[in-house]
């Protein structure tokens, strides 16, 4: 990993936490026991949150390069899997390493948060990405 993408990482760590703290605030339902258990959640949603977007990533691919009906069903059905099935696998990572010093809520709590982490991560990278000279903003 270049330095470039464990910048990006421990921002978005640092995004996830702040994110994390604020659906504890609001929601009762969303529980860390201290700030190095939210920190610790950070870091499981991040790596998380990686795999689900590589999984979902060829999941569209399947879908993309798929030629028959049958194919974009069964494809369609991976994608839907992937990210349905994503929100259960945070649940129960969380409960398994954290059990009840973190709980992230249910089903739509988790959900909302996962939505809000990514549109969160995606304008923090937005506004942090580098300018060209037109004024435009450069991919990584």
């Amino acid at each position: 990993m270049d330095q470039q993408a464990r910048a990006a990482a421990l921002v978005d760590v640092f995004v996830y936490v702040v994110v994390l703290n604020l659906f504890v605030e609001y929601l009762p339902g969303v529980v860390t026991e201290t700030f190095t258990v939210s920190l610790l959640t950070a870091v499981l949603l991040k790596v998380v949150l990686e795999v689900v977007l590589l999984l979902k990533g060829r999941a569209v691919d399947r879908f993309r390069a798929a030629e028959t009906v049958p194919g974009r069903i069964g494809a369609g059905l991976l994608l839907w899997l992937v990210l349905f099935g994503s929100k259960f696998a945070v649940l129960e990572l969380v409960d398994l390493v954290f059990g009840d010093r973190a709980d992230l809520g249910g089903f739509l709590a988790v959900s909302s948060l996962i939505v809000v982490l990514m549109a969160a991560r995606g304008l923090v990278r937005r506004l942090l990405s580098p300018v060209d000279e037109s004024g435009g903003r450069r991919a990584h």
